[in-house]
């Protein structure tokens, strides 16, 4: 049986903010940057619905139809990044001006994303804790796979542990060989998938 999948729009901002929150609640970057759960569980949404935000102007979210699932995606052109994108100090400042974690796994990643090529960027995927292996991520990043492929772009993530590494390799992604280390903290996996030849 097929996944609905549509199209996200501002109208399911609040929904989508609750899912993020959800399901990164306890992911190692989100414990990572905010470690204690308590204040985490206070300002974690705002941070995430600054990524959905960005998402929602600037690329597209596609969602499951019952919402339980979505995906956030940027198109990212070829050449140099832009100096005036400050969406990590904006993450930062919305969320949590004390915390420089809030800033610097934004910068961080950053740093490694390649601009050479023009590239589908999926800036996350989440499902509601109580759905998760289910296949619904799968579902969400292959109906936009299947579009690179027919067009040539490539496509691009950071996973944020071996397990989600796993899974994206089994979809055509492979590890770029430079890890994100957080101070600290946990390792990043930045992956980049060739568009495949149709078959």
């Amino acid at each position: 049986m097929g996944v609905a999948i549509r199209r996200a729009g501002e109208g399911d901002r609040e929904r989508l903010v609750r899912l993020l929150d959800e399901a990164f609640q306890y992911d190692p970057v989100s414990s990572w940057v905010f470690p204690d759960e308590v204040h985490r569980s206070k300002v974690h949404g705002v941070f995430m619905g600054v990524f959905l935000d960005v998402a929602l102007s600037e690329g597209w979210v596609d969602m499951t139809e019952d919402g339980a699932a979505a995906a956030l995606w940027l198109h990212v052109p070829a050449g140099e990044a832009e100096e005036e994108d400050d969406t990590p100090a904006r993450m930062r400042e919305t969320a949590d001006p004390e915390n420089e974690r809030a800033e610097l796994v934004g910068r961080l990643t950053g740093a490694v994303h390649p601009h050479d090529r023009a590239h589908a960027y999926l800036l996350l995927i989440a499902a509601t804790p109580e759905r998760q292996g289910e296949g619904l991520g799968t579902a969400l990043i292959e109906s936009v796979l299947e579009r690179c492929d027919r067009e040539g772009v490539p496509a691009y993530l950071e996973a944020s542990s071996e397990r989600s590494r796993g899974l994206y390799e089994r979809l055509g992604f492979a590890f770029t060989g430079e890890a994100v280390q957080l101070p600290d903290g946990p390792r990043m996996f930045p992956m980049w998938r060739e568009p495949r030849p149709e078959r």
